[in-house]
C-alpha cells in the first residue's frame, strides 16, 4: 500500500463531501495496489480517506486488459471457447458451457444425456473448487494463514481429476457445442465419490476452524451492507446479491441442463452483509454435493458424449445469447452472427464487474481494515474484468 496526494482524483466522478468529517484528522489519499499479477490479478483501488476511515473508493482497471472479445472476431466459435477460460480462470468450465449454450440454442444443437450428466458434475465440482479458493484465500486475507492450507488440500483433489480428464488444472477447455469433446476415463464415477466423501466431513471441519470463530465473526457480521435495492440496482448477481435477500439463481430462475430435474437449495441472506456472503458459499458448497450425488445415481454408464456437429458451425443470421450461473454469478455470451463461421461481434457478461462496481456502496464510512473483508467477499476474479 503506497501513500500519497492525488491531485486529480478529486475530479473524478464519485469523489463527494457526502460523510461527515472527523475531528483531528487528516483526509488523504491511498493506493490500494495494484497488486502482482500473481494474485487474483491486478487491480487497483485509490481510496479518499479521512484519518483510518474510507469516505470513497474508485477503482482503476485494464491492467490486465487482452481483448478477448476483439480476438473473437477472428476465431470461429470452438476457438473462441478456450478464451473464455482466461477470463474467470476458477470458473473456466462454466464459461465454456456458457458458449456452447449459445452455440446449441443458435444452431439447435443437441446434447446426449451422458454428455449433460458429465457437463453437470463437471459444473459442480468446479463451483466447490472456486469456493475452497476463495475460503482459503478469506481466512488469509483475515489472518488464518491455516485456512488456505485446509482448503486448498480438498481443491487439489478436484483439481486433479480435472487435469485427467481434460489436460489442464485451470485453464481448463473440456465443454464443445454438442456435448464435451472426449469421454472421461473409467474410473471418473468413482474418482468424483471418493472426492465427495472427502469434501462432506472437510465442510464440518471448515466450520469448526474458521466459522465459528469469534473474530471472523466479529469482522465480518453488520460490515459491507449491500440492501436488496442497491444490489439489484448495480446488476449484481451470484453470493453477492443471494447474500442481500434476493433469491435469483440461474439453474433454478431460469434453468438449463438438467437442472430443472435436480433437487437442491438456494441459501439465502438476509442482512447483505460479509457474513451473509460467507456463509452462502459455505451452503453452496454442501448443495453442489447433493446435486454431484443425484448425477452419480443417475449417470447413463455408456452412450455418446458429443452430437454430431458439421465441421463449420454456421449460426443462423441475427443475436443469440445464453447464460449461465457461475461460482460468482451470472456469465452470459451474446454474439451477432452474420452467417459465417465466425462472429461479426461476440460479448461476455461478467459477473465480477457488477459486482465490483457495487463496492463504494459498500464500504463508504468503514475503515481500511473492514475494506479488506469487503472485497474479499466480493471474491473477485480480474481477468474477467479485464477482457
Amino acid at each position: 500500500m503506497q501513500l500519497e496526494k492525488i491531485n486529480t482524483i478529486e475530479k473524478q466522478p464519485g469523489f463527494t463531501a457526502s460523510l461527515p468529517k472527523h475531528d483531528n484528522t487528516e483526509e488523504f489519499y491511498v493506493n490500494m495496489g495494484p497488486q502482482h499479477p500473481s494474485t487474483h490479478g491486478v487491480l487497483r483501488l485509490v481510496i479518499q480517506l479521512d484519518g483510518e476511515y474510507v469516505r470513497e473508493v474508485v477503482p482503476h482497471l485494464g491492467y490486465i486488459h487482452r481483448s478477448i472479445e476483439k480476438m473473437g472476431e477472428n476465431k470461429n466459435y470452438v476457438q473462441y471457447i478456450h478464451l473464455t477460460d482466461r477470463m474467470d480462470y476458477l470458473c473456466a468450465h462454466h464459461n465454456n458451457h456458457c458458449v456452447a449454450l449459445a452455440v446449441e440454442k443458435a444452431c439447435d444443437i443437441g446434447v446426449p444425456e451422458r454428455a449433460e450428466y458429465i457437463r453437470v458434475i463437471v459444473s459442480e465440482l468446479q463451483r466447490i473448487q472456486s469456493h475452497l479458493l476463495w475460503w482459503g484465500v478469506f481466512g488469509m486475507d483475515l489472518g488464518a494463514i491455516t485456512a488456505f492450507l485446509y482448503g486448498f488440500k480438498e481443491r487439489e483433489r478436484i483439481t486433479m481429476l480435472f487435469d485427467e480428464i481434460c489436460g489442464a488444472r485451470l485453464t481448463m477447455n473440456y465443454f464443445r457445442p454438442g456435448g464435451v469433446f472426449v469421454d472421461v476415463p473409467d474410473f471418473f464415477e468413482a474418482k468424483v465419490q471418493e472426492i465427495l466423501e472427502f469434501i462432506k466431513p472437510s465442510l464440518d471441519e471448515y466450520r469448526t476452524l474458521l466459522t465459528g470463530n469469534s473474530i471472523l465473526q466479529e469482522r465480518t457480521k453488520g460490515i459491507g451492507l449491500l440492501s436488496k435495492e442497491t444490489a439489484i440496482n448495480y446488476g449484481c448477481s451470484g453470493p453477492v446479491l443471494r447474500g442481500s435477500g434476493v433469491s435469483y439463481d440461474l439453474r433454478k430462475n431460469a434453468p438449463y441442463s438438467l437442472y430443472p430435474d435436480l433437487e437442491f437449495d438456494v441459501p439465502i441472506g438476509t442482512d447483505g452483509d460479509c457474513w451473509d456472503r460467507y456463509w452462502i458459499r459455505m451452503e453452496e458448497m454442501a448443495q453442489s454435493v447433493k446435486i454431484i450425488e443425484q448425477c452419480l445415481s443417475r449417470f447413463p454408464k455408456e452412450g455418446p458424449v458429443k452430437s454430431k456437429t458439421k465441421p463449420s458451425i454456421k449460426p443462423p443470421k441475427g443475436t443469440h445469447f445464453a447464460q449461465v450461473e457461475t461460482a460468482r454469478g451470472i456469465f452470459g455470451t451474446w454474439f451477432v452472427s452474420d452467417g459465417t463461421d465466425k462472429p461479426y461481434r461476440i460479448k461476455s457478461r461478467s459477473p465480477n464487474f457488477s459486482n465490483l462496481s457495487v463496492i463504494n456502496e459498500m464500504v463508504k464510512g468503514l475503515k481500511i481494515a473492514d475494506l479488506v473483508t469487503v472485497l474479499s467477499t466480493l471474491d473477485l476474479v480480474i481477468p474477467d474484468i479485464d477482457r
